[in-house]
């Protein structure tokens, strides 16, 4: 990648982000790239060039661009589930958005660190995932009610992670918390799509979600007699 980088003039920085910033990973980590663009070249002509050498030269499998900004991010999948993030940005835009980045070449500006979750956003979105978990209960949906449970799991588990200085993004700091913490969530693991089951999860879930409320306290005050409800069996 960097003696790509190196014979590409429209290309003036780059830096290793994520994972392998900072230390030497393990076998699984992926590999995570951003560059420079110049100002005034399209990011996006770059980024398809450099697909089409990755493709020829390394079979790579381009799985999905994610933008951000005025970056792009693309994922792809090399030989041996080597997973692959090269990011581009306009060399203006070019800096560090989190703790773990070091440059390699050129310049970077300062950069802007993405913020934390916000607590009460991760507290609604919990709340709305728990109704549609029960409603999709009710409706025989068993398969959509897992998938909400499961999501409603994930938001308390990182307003958990939020409360403790912990990585509260895409799971990152659950294996982190601590061993009580992540004791009170086994429950809320369905072990299976029978609807009893389903709604003995649920409950667990609505439990830990309101134990770790954290800074969402108040509006955790407000919504827990609905959240309770949510509980409780229903006259068909």
């Amino acid at each position: 990648m960097l003696e790509l980088a190196a014979s590409d003039e429209r290309v003036v920085s780059g830096a290793v982000v994520g994972s392998l910033a900072h230390d030497d990973g393990d076998r699984w980590s992926d590999l995570d790239l951003t560059f420079a663009v110049v100002d005034g070249v399209p990011v996006l002509d770059v980024l398809d060039d450099w697909t089409a050498i990755l493709a020829g030269e390394l079979q790579a499998v381009h799985l999905f661009d994610l933008p951000s900004g005025a970056a792009i991010y693309r994922v792809f999948i090399l030989r041996g589930c080597l997973q692959l993030d090269l990011s581009f940005a306009p060399a203006s835009a070019f800096g560090a958005v989190g703790p773990r980045f070091r440059l390699l070449f050129g310049e970077a500006g300062k950069g802007t660190h993405a913020p934390p979750p916000d607590a009460h956003e991760l507290f609604g979105y919990a709340v709305h995932h728990a109704l549609r978990a029960r409603f999709c209960l009710e409706r025989g949906r068993y398969w959509q009610a897992e998938y909400w449970i499961s999501g409603l799991r994930d938001h308390a588990l990182s307003l958990a992670c939020l409360a403790r200085d912990l990585p509260a993004r895409h799971g990152r700091g659950f294996d982190d918390l601590p061993l009580d913490v992540r004791a009170g969530f086994v429950g809320a693991l369905p072990r299976s799509l029978e609807p009893d089951e389903l709604l003995r999860a649920l409950g667990s879930a609505i439990d830990g979600l309101l134990r770790e409320a954290g800074d969402a306290h108040e509006l955790a005050a407000e919504a827990e007699p609905e959240l309770r409800l949510l509980e409780a069996s229903w006259d068909p």
